[in-house]
């Protein structure tokens, strides 16, 4: 693999929201997971231990991927996009299913999620195929070849997790835009995009259910989540409670640790506490703008947009769901919620961007 024989120049803005957002994120995942530990492990260091180990290894890949040239990668987008493909086929015959949701595979004792792995490999992949064609751009017909492999990974994925599929449609739309001269026909694909997800809340009735929830939580029983979400966020205030002093992550809230986990630092911090991790959040998205901007080609201004797009659509609609702005999607918040897949495969994200950052205009 190629690498860089000058010291690395990272954007250090970017590296050092990364460690803030993920320092941050530990302490309040010990804050919200400890009573659930303590209740079904009897141990409430078990969800710190477990993010601890993916966050540490997703640094150490980080740095290393950060290293390498992100030209590298090239030669490997359509397999790992094969790859992809393959684990969600995967997930569908072969998934463990957990609270109603068939989203892991099981590798003996490791458990991860395919559609972490399928957003990074897709972000690749469409950058180096957006790059190929980007002389043709404009056309019709070469916007629907773009479009084509990305709709098989968004059926397989959406088939178990609409949001995730969301996603990804997002990442595809914004690394297209970036490279069209065109804008008229953004409207035809944001009808097509309409069309998919009608058809997709239609498949499944549960779908369908959730909209109604999310319209009268107070009415049904699987509205109790939301509803207790709204109370963390009501009862922090300005300041909050105080940093552990959370009512509602003593089992009134399901599962604080994971997709709600916002909820709780508002509770614990206040609206001042979610604004401050909302503008680290701003300020890392406008990293990316920057490094997408300064690229020293088309495919790393692809490869940071597309990391732009897939943080700036994750972070709202977890933000939205937990506020109950939109239907419940079961969508984490990027570095602060539980989950090993998420952090560490982001945290590889991360380092295909420093990459394109040590190699600028």
């Amino acid at each position: 693999m190629k690498r860089s024989a000058k010291k690395p120049r990272y954007d250090y803005t970017m590296l050092t929201v990364i460690f803030l957002l993920v320092t941050i994120g530990l302490i309040l995942l010990y804050s919200t997971s400890a009573y659930n530990g303590m209740v079904k492990f009897q141990d409430p260091y078990y969800y710190l231990k477990k993010q601890g180990f993916a966050t540490a290894l997703g640094l150490v890949g980080m740095f290393v991927v950060a290293r390498v040239d992100y030209h590298t990668w090239v030669p490997l987008a359509n397999v790992g996009y094969l790859t992809a493909v393959a684990l969600s086929v995967a997930v569908m015959l072969v998934g463990d299913e957990y609270n109603g949701s068939k989203r892991w595979l099981s590798l003996g004792p490791v458990s991860f999620q395919p559609s972490e792995f399928a957003k990074v490999a897709l972000i690749l992949f469409l950058a180096c195929l957006v790059t190929k064609n980007v002389k043709a751009m404009g056309k019709v017909s070469t916007l629907v070849k773009v479009m084509i492999p990305v709709l098989p990974i968004v059926a397989l994925v959406g088939a178990s997790n609409l949001s995730t599929a969301i996603i990804i449609l997002g990442i595809a739309a914004v690394l297209i835009f970036v490279a069209s001269p065109k804008y008229a026909q953004f409207i035809w694909m944001g009808v097509a995009a309409v069309g998919f997800m009608t058809i997709f809340l239609a498949l499944e009735s549960y779908r369908l259910e959730r909209l109604a929830i999310w319209r009268n939580p107070e009415k049904y029983e699987k509205g109790y989540q939301t509803l207790q979400g709204l109370y963390a966020i009501g009862s922090g205030g300005l300041f909050g409670r105080g940093l552990g002093e959370s009512v509602q992550k003593l089992g009134f809230l399901p599962e604080a640790q994971n997709d709600m986990i916002f909820s709780i630092v508002c509770e614990e911090l206040g609206l001042v506490g979610a604004g401050l991790i909302i503008l680290l959040f701003l300020i890392l998205i406008w990293r990316f703008f920057v490094i997408a901007v300064h690229a020293k080609d088309l495919l790393g201004a692809l490869i940071a947009s597309g990391a732009m797009a897939h943080m700036m659509i994750q972070v709202i609609l977890n933000i939205a769901v937990v506020t109950n702005s939109i239907p419940n999607t079961g969508i984490t918040l990027p570095f602060i919620s539980y989950g090993g897949t998420s952090v560490l495969f982001l945290l590889l994200e991360m380092g295909l961007v420093l990459s394109v950052s040590n190699l600028v205009k």
